[in-house]
């Protein structure tokens, strides 16, 4: 059985306003699969390396999770890689997600990813301005980029090397005025070239994933959790401070809450016995 492809024409009430906004850039019909709805939802990107490394499988993982957890759809290109990643930290979440095609919808492109499109259907969005049946042709990657920094508030570049066509992604949202950032890679690796440059020329760098959220200016959910706890009046202020500000060092939570950095160390001791803070190389952060 095949699925109801929809056609929304530039001139559609449903057609994303942002998207419209490119004026004769815009694409003049968006053919989909799924929930079109979320096209009038506030969008996040994450883009980057079809080769990618762990680090960037992980870091776009758990960009496109946090966006899910902060109600903000996640779009990408669902390609190997870091795309098909943010994709899935996104529907881990059980949040939303838009795939946009470089080829007609109703084919899966690469081949693999078939049950990756198959999860988006269900509960997300594929869109492509080719129509049904149009293969996935070279030339219409670096074209497809424009649409998804097009629809989207902001692009994150979690991998990318100098030849990466995440960096046309990354091209197209600076033409379009969308807010841009870039997660900072290891200097000796050839796949995090691309984003440092980005950094280098002035993009914001992704220091923590929170750092996403944050500009969007969502504000973290309301901890409810610290009204069923048991907890301490310091336990409660740390808990709380990390909860709303992210991950941090013991130096800031100690300046944030004028306590001593030993204090603070105690009591992130005891909050990690009780398994709702964890910490590592120095950063303390809630347990997931």
């Amino acid at each position: 059985m095949k699925e109801k492809i929809q056609v929304l024409e530039i001139t559609d009430c449903r057609y994303p306003a942002l998207l419209r906004e490119l004026g004769e850039n815009a694409p003049a019909r968006l053919y989909c699969i799924g929930d079109i709805d979320l096209l009038s939802q506030r969008c996040g990107a994450v883009v980057g390396a079809r080769k990618a490394t762990q680090y960037g499988k992980t870091v776009s993982y758990n960009i496109g999770s946090k966006l899910a957890e902060n109600g903000i759809v996640t779009v990408s290109g669902m390609a190997y890689g870091c795309d098909a990643n943010a994709h899935l930290g996104a529907l881990a979440q059980g949040g939303k997600t838009i795939a946009v095609l470089g080829c007609g919808v109703d084919i899966c492109y690469p081949q693999k990813n078939i049950g990756l499109m198959n999860k988006i259907k269900e509960s997300g969005l594929i869109i492509s301005e080719y129509e049904p049946g149009t293969p996935p042709l070279t030339h219409h990657f670096p074209l497809r980029n424009r649409i998804i920094s097009g629809i989207s508030e902001m692009v994150v570049v979690a991998e990318a090397s100098l030849a990466s066509g995440s960096l046309i992604t990354a091209g197209y949202a600076a033409e379009q005025g969308r807010k841009l950032m870039a997660v900072p890679g290891n200097i000796t690796n050839i796949m995090s070239i691309g984003c440092n440059k980005l950094i280098q020329d002035g993009v914001m760098p992704v220091i923590t994933v929170d750092d996403v959220i944050k500009e969007f200016g969502v504000d973290p959910p309301a901890p409810e959790v610290l009204e069923n706890l048991n907890l301490g009046s310091d336990e409660k202020k740390v808990l709380e401070y990390i909860i709303y500000n992210g991950e941090s060092s013991a130096d800031n939570v100690a300046a944030a809450l004028e306590m001593r950095v030993s204090q603070v160390n105690a009591v992130v001791s005891i909050l990690e016995i009780k398994g709702l803070l964890l910490t590592d190389m120095g950063k303390i952060y809630i347990a997931k």
